[in-house]
């Protein structure tokens, strides 16, 4: 199977802007503080505006030093030897070296990286015949199961836990996206 993973708050942990947002604006926020896609609604004194060119600035030392998503590690040193990895990321092109340097520093696998600009990967899932999607954000996993037909894992954060489709499975855990894939890949060969 062609499985296609997100990498921010998927692969990397949920949580690892927090730190650097905290050191920059002088805050005290948490995971569980954060309840919106948009890290500005938890910041309601900090200028939209301000907020964005802070992160521009900071978007490459953030990328470099995000810590791995408990688990990711393991289920996808298991997950490499049956299944294509093609990573897709909202990163913009310019972030592509550092990206392969993080994966290569934590020796974890890649068939591809793809890294589009924005957060619309569905022109990325489609050219790339993903059969599968991991996703953290609630709009691109509903739009990527919705547009493109497949399923979508969407990993459990308190920032994307509106409703969503049948297609649309939440799960807490690499562990329990390990059994979903399994459970899909099974459906497949007993369709060819």
């Amino acid at each position: 199977m062609r499985l296609g993973i997100d990498i921010d708050g998927t692969v990397t942990c949920p949580s690892s802007l927090i730190p650097h947002i905290n050191r920059a604006f002088n805050s005290r926020l948490t995971l569980d503080d954060i309840k919106e896609y948009d890290l500005t609604k938890a910041l309601p004194e900090v200028n939209p505006e301000t907020f964005s060119k802070w992160f521009e600035s900071t978007e490459a030392e953030i990328y470099g030093a995000s810590p791995m998503n408990e688990e990711a590690d393991a289920v996808l040193k298991q997950l490499q030897s049956s299944h294509e990895l093609i990573y897709i990321s909202a990163r913009g092109t310019e972030h592509q070296h550092l990206t392969k340097e993080w994966f290569h520093r934590h020796d974890i696998h890649f068939d591809r990286i793809i890294l589009t600009g924005s957060h619309n990967k569905l022109k990325a899932v489609k050219d790339n015949r993903i059969d599968l999607f991991l996703e953290d954000k609630h709009d691109n996993a509903v739009d990527i199961h919705e547009e493109a037909g497949i399923p979508v894992l969407l990993f459990d954060a308190p920032y994307n836990r509106q409703p969503h489709p049948e297609g649309v499975i939440r799960i807490t855990s690499w562990h329990e996206a390990k059994f979903y894939i399994q459970q899909f890949e099974k459906k497949l060969s007993s369709q060819r």
